[in-house]
């Protein structure tokens, strides 16, 4: 298998980590965004959008960082990430749905504004991205996982940007029980860091009591 990624996406690690946690092995390709390669011809021949991550298996092109979260989980029989049986799924499937739309238009938003300088409403893209906090912090107070009695890939798919947000200017100091979440998250067997880019609450000079650190 090869994971064509880019170290700054977090739709990139939220599939690179899953694959690690899984211990399953596989090249790792970086596909320069600067240099827009992600545009190539021959990229956009296996994900016409354009966009990273890509796997490609066995030679099938799989895009899209949850598809591709559920495919593997698939693959390798792994039922403990994600259940089979329909009240299982469905609430996995509820927090894939958060992390392509809340999870995108808070965090993962509001921290395009600072890493590459995307012209969107970051204060509207802050807020949204409190929101999502407070629920998640209220979900988490009554379970220690987001789907299950377990980590499934509902987490995977929130972890990445929830832990990095405060890159996008979003502190974490009021969600103590996503702060925990991500704690249990790193604590796993196989676990891979998300770089740190000097950027939002990160950047040099920020105050380190504004936030804390994922």
């Amino acid at each position: 298998m090869k994971l064509y990624y880019s170290p700054k996406s977090g739709h990139s690690h939220r599939v690179r980590l899953f694959l690690s946690l899984i211990g399953a092995a596989f090249d790792l390709i970086e596909v320069d965004l600067a240099a827009r390669q992600h545009k190539s011809a021959d990229f956009l021949k296996m994900n016409a959008f354009g966009q990273v991550p890509v796997l490609e298996d066995d030679g099938v092109a799989i895009a899209d960082s949850n598809a591709i979260l559920v495919y593997l989980a698939r693959k390798f029989g792994r039922t403990d990430w994600y259940p089979e049986d329909a009240l299982g799924a469905a609430r996995v499937q509820r927090w894939l749905s958060v992390a392509a739309g809340q999870l995108a238009q808070g965090p993962a938003s509001a921290r395009l504004v600072t890493l590459f300088g995307a012209k969107i409403d970051a204060d509207a893209a802050i807020a949204r991205a409190h929101a999502l906090l407070g629920l998640m912090d209220a979900e988490l107070a009554q379970s220690g996982w987001l789907a299950a009695d377990r980590p499934t890939i509902a987490d995977i798919a929130l972890y990445s940007y929830v832990a990095r947000a405060p890159e996008g200017n979003v502190a974490l100091g009021d969600y103590a029980h996503v702060r925990a979440w991500l704690e249990r998250i790193e604590a796993l067997p196989g676990f891979v860091p998300f770089a740190i880019h000097p950027v939002g609450l990160y950047a040099p000079g920020a105050s380190l009591a504004k936030f804390a650190t994922g």
